[in-house]
């Protein structure tokens, strides 16, 4: 019996959250409401609160269902030291790019995190957290590149140019191929980085 309950409590929780996911991206985050996704998750406000205290624990939640790319691959960059640096940084990079183009939820999570969050109080917690991921993300870049004798300053230009790629692949999916596209942006800087470091112990 308490198996039972377990799992009907935890099927509650995955159909607020699921709902809660598509009227974020329907609706934006600060025009949804908590009666909003009670409504489509066929519960009641109790049973949201129940799992939740408010829209920002919940967003949380939500975001932490699907890891972000860039948190995805943070773990795997710190493989970075070792045998060709840079490789493993596009590798990680297109597995990045690849994952955006081909599954449906993480499109979802990553457009919310990017298009759908408005500047509002009640999701400072959110920003926050996203903050502190492209902060690491970028730490973690910067380490790669430094394996491979070159400037940590260049990773700005390496996240933005695939976080740019992604958000606008997001903006209108049907305008060019994210993956091919990508690969080739990612090549064209990583080479020229290289060029750089060529020349100069040249």
């Amino acid at each position: 019996m308490v198996r039972r309950t377990k799992a009907e409590a935890e099927a509650t929780r995955t159909a607020i959250l699921d709902a809660a996911e598509r009227l974020f991206e329907a609706r934006g985050v600060s025009r949804t409401s908590l009666q909003h996704i009670a409504l489509e998750a066929g519960v009641t406000r109790g049973a949201v609160y129940h799992h939740f205290s408010d829209k920002a624990e919940l967003f949380d939640a939500m975001m932490k269902r699907v890891k972000l790319p860039i948190e995805q691959a943070r773990a795997a960059m710190e493989q970075c030291p070792g045998h060709e640096p840079l490789a493993r940084l596009r590798a990680l990079l297109i597995t990045m790019l690849e994952r955006v183009a081909t599954d449906e939820q993480t499109q979802r999570v990553f457009e919310i995190a990017l298009h759908k969050v408005e500047t509002v109080d009640e999701l400072s917690t959110v920003r926050t957290r996203h903050r502190q991921a492209v902060a690491e993300h970028i730490a973690t870049i910067a380490r790669c590149l430094e394996h491979a004798g070159l400037p940590a300053s260049d990773a700005i230009a390496v996240h933005g140019l695939v976080v740019g790629l992604m958000q606008t692949w997001l903006l209108d999916r049907g305008s060019f191929d994210l993956v091919a596209a990508g690969s080739g942006a990612v090549d064209a800087l990583l080479n020229g980085l290289s060029g750089r470091l060529s020349a100069r112990a040249g």
